[in-house]
């Protein structure tokens, strides 16, 4: 029986909304944030997908380090939107939903929304990683929209 959890996050940065779009809808771009990630590889994309990659990550579980390859499919990239899927065995789903909005002070606030399914078992485990990653790409962020 799968669970599912979700958390959001934001931050912001002085740049273009137009930049940050092409950012965050670039698992390939995102690599050097993402502190999981060692590797994106392109792979053909099916009906409705903008873009698909094989993303893999380097995982810790106590004292076990070991890789797992997942699907990641790019969905929807807007001028201030941008949707993803992430699939990987044994029925594990993360759905990222970015929502962009220049402020009145000139900045762009990114707000996302990450919902995790997973198998009972691996829930804990998957969604306390999910959630360390994108924090910490979340802290990573505004630097590398600034630049």
């Amino acid at each position: 029986m799968p669970r599912t959890g979700s958390f959001r996050y934001s931050a912001r940065a002085r740049c273009e909304l137009a930049d940050a779009v092409r950012l965050l809808g670039d698992v390939e771009r995102q690599a050097e944030l993402h502190p999981l990630i060692v590797r994106v590889r392109s792979r053909p994309s099916g009906p409705g997908i903008l873009r698909s990659q094989l993303v893999t990550d380097r995982l810790t579980w106590g004292p076990l380090r070991f890789r797992i390859t997942y699907q990641t499919d790019t969905l929807r990239v807007g001028p201030e939107e941008v949707e993803m899927v992430a699939r990987q065995w044994p029925r594990t789903t993360v759905h990222n939903h970015t929502r962009l909005t220049r402020e009145p002070d000139g900045l762009v606030r990114v707000d996302v929304e990450i919902t995790l399914s997973a198998p009972a078992p691996l829930f804990p485990y998957a969604l306390r990683q999910a959630r360390a990653a994108h924090l910490a790409l979340a802290a990573r962020l505004p630097a590398a929209l600034e630049r």
